[in-house]
């Protein structure tokens, strides 16, 4: 009887085997965590506002540099336009994610609301006239409405063709043909040469209710031209309605000056927002983060530019143009999707991706040891051959040759079974053999023992 040793290098080539799994698994493992990283990254989103310097621009950086301090989800980085209409521009060709634009200006036709960043409010008023040496050159009644503005000249603060079309839109809801009311445009910085211009019969100013640059213009005009008499907008619901960008507000008593309160009663208005604007396209889960942080950050950017204060959320209660991108509305409504709800799918497939790669790394790995796996059937064959064979030994030694042959094939087979390549199932078969071989040991040496104690018998019995 012989042991046939294993083929030399076969420890080797497990070791290598053994390596190569592992540094698949490093590998897996690897990959995932910089996925993980990847997925935890901040957002970083660029976002179109202008002019430099503007209030929008101011409260724009200041977000920056808030998000930038406090948030661990979203970044914004602005890029600087002449103003909202290039802004509005570049978001339209994919070159900026987001855009600061007024609701009333041409906008790219997937354009959705991601929140108000601040509500402006026409303000109309004529001058009550004071009479002295330039009576001459003033106009003659005061106006009192806005049906008396036909054949007068409006100012109208701000430069923006913008401001023109909702004047033009203001006075057509009214019942003004808009031809026959003239206007001139000043900037933001020319309020004392609007005030002293005595051509002018009314002013007209976009801005919110607190706006500096309106109650600067009001107080000044009162000045030069007499105590203003705010004209309402009766036709501002009307306006609204065929022009869903437009809003009905009313102005409240005394919100440009206490005594003597201007306005001194209620006025009805139109308002106009400017907006935090996205593409349809931008991700429901960038659109929730960047929304959810910026009023995490509202009241610190509002320190910083006193602007911020009119950063608001959009109407989801009410058709609006234009309408509320899904991520933000989601947030307002309380409906956004939890982690589960939004990746369960991918844990499903991820299920199934690795059941798959662990039946793809069982079989890999028994293809890889099938050759110790021939082994442990070669050893399994090789000690059944040797119980049949101790059924026919001779001698106690014969047993003894045997039995060190079979332990040496044990431990081989341990060894194997130690190292993964011999499965659970495989060692229960090689134990059932075991079993088998030990039986037969015991059987062989009980017979021979039987043997030897006939043959002694009677010699002894003989020598007495």
């Amino acid at each position: 009887m012989s042991f046939s040793a294993p083929v030399k290098g076969s420890a080797d080539l497990h070791q290598r085997r053994l390596l190569l799994l592992l540094a698949l698994g490093f590998i897996v493992f690897g990959g995932a965590t910089a996925a993980l990283f990847y997925v935890l990254q901040p957002k970083a989103l660029r976002i179109a506002v202008g002019p430099s310097g503007s209030e929008d621009h101011q409260v724009v950086q200041a977000m920056a540099e808030a998000f930038e301090d406090e948030s661990r989800t979203v970044r914004i980085s602005p890029i600087t336009t002449a103003g909202a209409v290039e802004s509005l521009a570049l978001m339209g060709v994919g070159q900026t994610d987001l855009a600061v634009g007024r609701s009333d200006l041409a906008m790219p036709a997937d354009a959705q609301t991601l929140a108000v960043l601040r509500k402006n409010y026409v303000v109309l008023w004529s001058p009550s006239g004071r009479p002295g040496k330039d009576s001459k050159k003033r106009s003659g009644g005061k106006i009192a409405e806005i049906a008396e503005l036909a054949g007068h000249k409006i100012g109208i603060i701000g430069r923006t063709g913008a401001n023109v079309a909702l004047l033009r839109t203001i006075l057509e809801g009214s019942g003004v043909r808009p031809d026959r009311v003239a206007t001139n445009q000043f900037g933001t910085e020319e309020i004392e040469k609007l005030a002293q211009d005595n051509t002018l019969d009314a002013y007209f100013t976009v801005g919110p209710l607190d706006s500096k640059i309106t109650a600067a213009a009001i107080a000044a005009t009162a000045r030069s031209r007499g105590a203003p008499k705010f004209l309402p907008i009766e036709a501002a619901e009307a306006i609204a309605l065929r022009h869903p960008r437009y809003e009905a507000e009313e102005v409240p008593v005394s919100v440009f000056n206490a005594n003597p309160a201007w306005p001194e009663d209620k006025i009805d208005t139109i308002s106009v927002s400017h907006l935090i604007l996205a593409r349809k396209e931008l991700s429901e889960a960038k659109a929730a983060a960047f929304y959810r942080q910026l009023f995490v950050v509202r009241d610190s950017i509002a320190q910083r530019v006193p602007g911020a204060g009119h950063i608001a959320k959009p109407d989801t209660e009410k058709e609006v143009e234009p309408s509320v991108h899904r991520g933000a509305a989601a947030v307002i409504n309380g409906t956004e999707r939890t982690f589960l709800d939004k990746y369960s799918d991918y844990f499903w497939f991820a299920l199934l991706l690795f059941s798959g790669i662990g039946s793809a790394a069982a079989w890999l790995r028994r293809y890889l040891n099938r050759d110790e796996r021939d082994d442990n059937t070669r050893y399994r064959n090789r000690i059944l051959a040797v119980a049949s064979e101790v059924r026919d030994a001779a001698s106690e030694q014969d047993l003894l040759a045997s039995q060190r042959e079979v332990d040496a094939i044990i431990a081989e087979t341990l060894k194997c079974y130690d190292e993964g390549a011999i499965e659970q199932e495989d060692m229960a078969a090689f134990g059932l053999v075991l079993e088998l071989f030990d039986h037969a040991v015991a059987e062989r040496r009980a017979a021979l023992d039987s043997d030897q104690a006939r043959t002694q018998g009677p010699a002894l019995a003989s020598r007495r």
